[in-house]
């Protein structure tokens, strides 16, 4: 009998082992492709060039993606500026104060956090830009991506704040504090890492989208920092798209080179999100 066991149990195993490994490989082929396609070009002017009149033809060393880096900096910044308020009061009022609204919030969260990007895009798209007459911005890109940003920091709050020891909020509420400032300033504080990890997330999240970028952001061949509220931006994502559509190949690259600069920079950020989640005691090994 134990013989069986033993034999199920290394069995049992190895299918998991073989699950996980069919889960992982096709990121490795994917990651690595892109790799071997983006490194090639990969260099400093890259970083520090735009497309600002480079002619079509022109061999792809001589542009580069700054305006698409600074306007992907610009906006996710904007996102999460945005989304972050909204989504740790969402988040502190489904967990610490409830009521009759709180089932009904829970779920639209929920149905938003499954929303597809164009969809977020169409609606910045038809009450911004088209409704409001406010045209295409990196402003109108930002709007589009809180809308995507705000359930993941909801969510990934709202499970922070039920990691805060009962004590905590009853020795605040014994000591006399009304219930929004035990919140505010004694349970939100405290779960201050969980909500960090969960701004990263959502960061993470956008960063890569391409959809509504399309119908608010639309691009731009140059860095527009200062116009970020009234003119079309770039970002790296919708850089990637608009490149590898074009007809040339020097392009082409241009686009793989992003692709590669595009999964580095969620790698990375899904990394730190990890190690800031990870308690104390395990980050100081």
């Amino acid at each position: 009998m134990s013989n069986r066991k033993l034999v199920i149990d290394r069995l049992t195993t190895l299918i998991i082992g073989l699950c996980a490994c069919v889960v992982v490989a096709p990121l490795i082929l994917i990651v690595g492709y892109v790799a071997m396609k983006g490194l090639p070009n990969l260099t400093l002017t890259f970083f520090t060039k735009t497309l600002e009149g480079i002619d079509p033809t022109a061999p792809a060393s001589d542009g580069g993606a700054a305006h698409a880096i600074v306007g992907t900096l610009i906006q996710v910044t904007l996102a999460a500026l945005i989304s972050l308020p909204f989504g740790v009061l969402t988040a502190v009022y489904l967990n610490e104060i409830g009521g009759r609204m709180s089932g009904v919030i829970r779920l639209f969260v929920d149905a938003m956090s499954g929303i597809p990007s164009v969809v977020a895009g169409l609606f910045i798209y038809a009450v911004w830009v088209v409704k409001a007459g406010q045209g295409y911005s990196g402003f109108a890109a930002s709007l589009a991506l809180s809308v995507l940003m705000l359930p993941t920091i909801a969510r990934t709050t709202e499970e922070m704040l039920k990691l805060v020891p009962d004590g905590l909020r009853e020795s605040a509420l014994a000591l006399g504090a009304p219930q929004w400032r035990t919140s505010l300033q004694i349970v939100v504080p405290t779960a201050r890492v969980g909500i960090v990890t969960a701004v990263i997330l959502g960061i993470a999240r956008v960063a890569g989208e391409t959809a509504p970028l399309l119908m608010t952001g639309f691009g731009a061949d140059q860095v527009n920092s200062a116009q970020t509220f009234s003119e079309p931006q770039s970002a790296l994502p919708l850089f990637v798209f608009q490149q590898v559509t074009n007809s040339q190949g020097a392009a082409v690259e241009r686009a793989w080179t992003g692709a590669f600069v595009l999964i580095a920079l969620v790698l990375v950020l899904f990394t730190l999100a990890r190690f800031i989640g990870r308690p104390a005691s395990q980050r100081n090994r």
